[in-house]
């Protein structure tokens, strides 16, 4: 399916900034998917056809229109394989790209791109397509104040990335893992015996730079966490009309972040009750990829 488009161009340039990641970052990342592919025996097919001094041309080509995310890991995936790789980028990450459009060329040995590629190309397209989806929600906002938030629900081992593509894509980031901020659910509030001594615990426990947030479930349970204090409250599938009425009572007091099987279709409607944040957990736990092939090209 395509991707809707939008006016998001070039994430290195944009006014928020998104920086790349380090290569310490994802170079292990990289590496072991490398490792997963060539196993025992490195890559038969192309080892078995392609001359050990073939050089050849090839080009990364969208099939869809949307969002460039993952170059870096694209490119280091041919790098490590064979660092006599060189590419050249035609459009950067944070691209508004066309279907048929060329993101990158690719020239070198022929058998370290063929034996790169699948690699390359899982984090490209993976990642373009989460960058893809969150540019298309926050474009389906419009102008509304809220800002669109990815959860923990990510691919072990991908979270750094998966989170990143997110920021490509016009969108922000929760906590990154538990031990960035306290977020009260509603297990914790049941064996710490109430909302009050669930909030108390977490205080004595923490550090004073530590957020606090609580998931409330109804306006009872809003009125009793304002009352308590807490910096932020997770508005947990509540209805929209519900909703509204929330932020009304927060008033400024709390950052105010709504969750709970929000789609594209009923994102806007649900910035429009004037909340901080979405949080949504598909952009990350089940987001379709971007279309993107690597395509031979004449010597």
């Amino acid at each position: 399916m395509d991707s809707p488009r939008h006016d998001v161009t070039g994430a290195q340039e944009q006014e928020w900034g998104v920086a790349p990641l380090p290569r310490v970052l994802i170079e292990p990342l990289v590496r072991n998917a490398l490792l997963e592919d060539l196993g025992r025996a490195g890559d038969l097919t192309t080892n078995a056809i392609v001359p050990p001094g073939h050089v050849g041309k090839t080009a990364l080509v969208a099939r869809q229109p949307g969002v460039v995310a993952g170059l870096d890991l694209a490119r280091l995936a041919f790098e490590l394989v064979d660092p006599a790789i060189r590419i050249e980028v035609a459009r950067p990450e944070g691209s508004r790209i066309d279907k048929g459009e060329v993101i990158a060329t690719i020239q070198g040995p022929s058998r370290g791109m063929l034996t790169a590629e699948r690699t390359a190309l899982n984090f490209l397209c993976h990642m373009s397509g989460i960058a893809s989806s969150t540019a298309a929600i926050v474009a389906a906002i419009g102008d509304a104040r809220a800002r669109i938030v990815c959860t923990r629900k990510t691919m072990p081992g991908m979270r750094i990335v998966q989170k990143y593509a997110v920021r490509v894509g016009g969108g922000a980031n929760h906590r990154f893992g538990l031990d960035d901020a306290v977020l009260i659910k509603d297990n914790h509030v049941a064996i710490a015996g109430g909302v009050a001594a669930a909030v108390a615990r977490a205080r004595a426990g923490v550090g004073h730079l530590v957020k606090i947030e609580l998931e409330v479930d109804t306006l009872e349970q809003l009125d009793q966490a304002l009352a308590l204090g807490v910096d932020a409250v997770l508005l947990d599938n509540m209805s929209v009309d519900t909703m509204r009425e929330a932020v009304r009572r927060v008033d400024g007091r709390a950052v105010t972040e709504a969750s709970g099987r929000i789609t594209p279709q009923t994102a806007p409607a649900v910035a429009q009750t004037g909340v901080d944040l979405i949080s949504i957990g598909w952009l990350t736990h089940s987001v379709g990829v971007l279309d993107i092939g690597l395509d031979h090209r004449a010597a």
